[in-house]
């Protein structure tokens, strides 16, 4: 008898659209000959599960729904919500509480990783190189002065609790800081303020289970425009190099961060972890992502590719390395 999947979409930030492409993905991705798969979208307390004649409500008190007269609960939840509730742990919480096996890390994890600074700052202690930053919640003010003393110019301002380059700002001059902090907070109640980098930017994607440890190879992002944005991002105004065109110690220096990053944190299902490769071959820590982007030309699938790896078997191994004892 099949698995009933729930691919988990949607969510309450900017990054929904982005999200149902994701779901859109994996779906294609999951091994249909061995899951029975829908697609479950949530947007505040509408939870409602795609079926071939419409929408079906969600039962919260079990996660499952009623389809021509009989009950479908599901066995699994592949979450791919960027933002709220799926990926700062909120959702997690709801999942263990009622029992139910899901794709990615836990509660603590997804809410660390979340919050930028907050997980950059932990890191940091674990002697992880990362840019110098300040943290702004709404309701107080920073002076220009003070953000140039600490990081100085050029500087990105960036929602703190977000993805997929809403809300983010790089600055150049004095004037402009001020009207960057208000646009963050347009997506987030708390603002981070982080020190410009020069230098190649990568990313490495990651995922472990009881059985084996995968580091994928690297991906290059050289992009068209200022930084990485929305439109580098998902317009195809960017390069995407996998492998990255960085010497092969540097590489492997990479992956092994990305692998003790994964086990500092307490990872599970696939992560991604952004650097910026400065002069001298440091690596600094970006950021770390654990519901990265899965459509056919994100990232992970593109570093799936480069490592000679099937989609659909990595799909099933996380799947079913929840059901292992």
């Amino acid at each position: 008898m099949k698995r009933i999947i729930a691919i988990v979409a949607g969510g309450d930030s900017s990054e929904l659209p982005v999200s149902l492409r994701s779901a859109e993905g994996i779906y294609s991705f999951i091994d249909k000959e061995k899951y029975e798969l829908y697609i479950v979208e949530m947007q505040g307390l509408r939870w409602e599960v795609r079926l071939p004649d419409g929408m079906a409500p969600v039962d919260r008190n079990d996660f499952s729904f009623t389809h021509d007269g009989a009950k479908v609960k599901f066995d699994f939840a592949y979450i791919t919500i960027h933002g709220t509730p799926g990926e700062n742990g909120l959702l997690q919480g709801y999942f263990d509480m009622i029992h139910v096996p899901y794709s990615c890390c836990g509660v603590l994890p997804a809410a660390l990783t979340f919050n930028k600074f907050a997980c950059n700052q932990y890191l940091k202690g674990f002697g992880i190189r990362v840019s110098e930053s300040l943290m702004l919640r709404r309701g107080f003010e920073i002076l220009d002065e003070e953000v140039i003393g600490k990081v100085g110019l050029p500087c990105f301002i960036k929602p703190n609790l977000g993805g997929s380059s809403f809300g983010v700002s790089k600055v150049k001059t004095a004037e402009d800081i001020q009207p960057a902090i208000e646009k963050a907070f347009e997506e987030a109640d708390e603002v981070m303020i982080e020190a410009f980098m020069q230098g190649t930017e990568v990313t490495c994607g990651c995922y472990k289970t009881k059985k084996k440890e995968v580091v994928f190879p690297i991906t290059e992002v050289v992009t068209k425009n200022e930084f990485f944005d929305y439109s580098a991002k998902y317009n195809g105004e960017s390069d995407e190099i996998t492998p990255a065109r960085i010497p092969d110690d540097v590489a492997e220096r990479i992956q092994l961060l990305t692998s003790a990053i994964y086990d500092i944190l307490g990872c599970y299902g696939i992560i991604r972890a952004d650097y910026i490769i400065t002069e001298g071959n440091k690596i600094n820590l970006l950021e770390v992502n654990t519901t990265p982007g899965m459509t056919a030309a994100s990232f992970i699938p593109q570093q799936v590719r480069a490592a000679g790896m099937d989609i659909k078997d990595v799909m099933t191994d996380i799947i079913e390395d929840k059901f292992r004892s």
